[in-house]
């Protein structure tokens, strides 16, 4: 476990705000998964697990489904150890990390020993990346898209034009296939040099529990990454569901709940709307919606006592504690936890105490 104190606030994650009977909206994995198709195809994969491992196939279904050939594609035990790899693989002279923005690929290169700088997007301007704003010296580069915890989708172009000659640019797609038609998506890109393209089946499958991810890169990285992972590091049941998820089938039935999710996130804002002093900065893409809330340390835990987990924010680089992530539920969900922070917002304003002691209206 990290000692160091910034490791230990990088590495705190929203499956730690979850259980004792609470409402998840702090973990964005699409609730009611994995199908039962899914459960099936895992199964029946336990059939094979005396065989080692062979990820030949599922490697051959990623790629088809991206365009690419095999050798483009390196599968993962969940996106999370890829920025291990890429950490312990890459030997930058000075690696960006673009936040706010999941903590995991700073976590991994400050735990390889490697500099890190922030390049820290502001709320102001809608987490917008300017890309003419990053320093050009930075021969590492990593961003989200969509940005998790913001979920503000950046233009592709923009992110593409982040590539420079001697950078390697990575791309965490984690959560492209909660958008409608993915766009914006560079998973199909094979013209940007340098470009690292990082994606997980954790999130619209409900595998969070099976590790499997991949990285999409040119054949010499990819080569580089493979070298540093340990022998058949992808077990039989992950490789199954690699090559169920590539399917048309599944990837139109990936369509259709981006497109419900993109309903339901709608809902949610109209709630968070008509809220007092609730904000919500930039257009949310993804599964999930970032609000602006002052005490919002404070509401959490009230929230707590209500029966709702939603993830805090501080420990996001660039956000401090008046920062909430809240996943998107179907609309039964999201207007019970909406009633339940009304509830919350109007004690406090009333003059009631928040979880710290302090007056409300202080």
């Amino acid at each position: 476990m990290p000692t160091d104190p910034e490791l230990v606030r990088l590495r705190h994650h929203g499956d730690t705000e979850v259980g004792g009977g609470l409402a998840d909206l702090a973990v964005n994995v699409r609730t009611g998964t994995p199908p039962a198709w899914l459960r099936r195809v895992l199964t029946d994969s336990v059939a094979g697990l005396a065989a080692y491992p062979d990820g030949a196939a599922a490697r051959a279904a990623v790629a088809a489904r991206h365009g690419r050939p095999p050798d483009e594609v390196l599968l993962t035990s969940g996106a999370a150890e890829a920025f291990v790899l890429l950490a312990r693989a890459l030997t930058p002279r000075q690696a960006l990390v673009v936040h706010p923005q999941f903590t995991e690929p700073e976590a991994a290169l400050r735990d390889a020993g490697h500099p890190v700088a922030r390049h820290v997007l502001r709320a102001e301007a809608g987490f917008r990346l300017d890309p003419s704003a990053l320093p050009s010296d930075a021969d590492l580069v990593v961003v989200g898209n969509p940005t998790n915890p913001t979920s503000v989708l950046h233009p592709a172009d923009a992110v593409a034009s982040l590539a420079r000659p001697g950078r390697v640019l990575v791309v965490d797609e984690a959560f492209a296939d909660t958008v409608p038609g993915e766009r914006e998506s560079l998973a199909g890109r094979r013209d940007v040099p340098g470009l690292v393209v990082l994606r997980s089946l954790t999130k619209t499958w409900g595998l969070a529990g099976l590790r499997i991810g991949y990285v999409l890169a040119e054949p010499q990285l990819i080569a580089r990454l493979e070298a540093a992972q340990p022998l058949w590091p992808v077990s039989s049941p992950a490789l199954a569901a690699a090559i169920a998820c590539s399917t048309p089938d599944a990837l139109a039935e990936a369509e259709a709940a981006a497109r419900t999710n993109a309903a339901d996130r709608d809902h949610l804002l109209s709630r968070l709307a008509s809220l007092p002093g609730v904000r919500v900065h930039g257009t949310p893409a993804a599964s999930f919606v970032l609000i602006e809330l002052h005490g919002a340390d404070a509401v959490r835990l009230d929230l707590r006592e209500a029966g709702f987990a939603v993830r805090r924010g501080d420990t996001f680089p660039g956000l401090d504690t008046n920062w909430l992530r809240i996943a998107v539920r179907d609309r039964a969900t999201t207007d019970a936890f909406c009633a339940a922070l009304a509830e919350v917002l109007t004690r406090r304003a009333s003059g009631g105490l928040s979880r710290d002691g302090a007056a409300a209206s202080a």
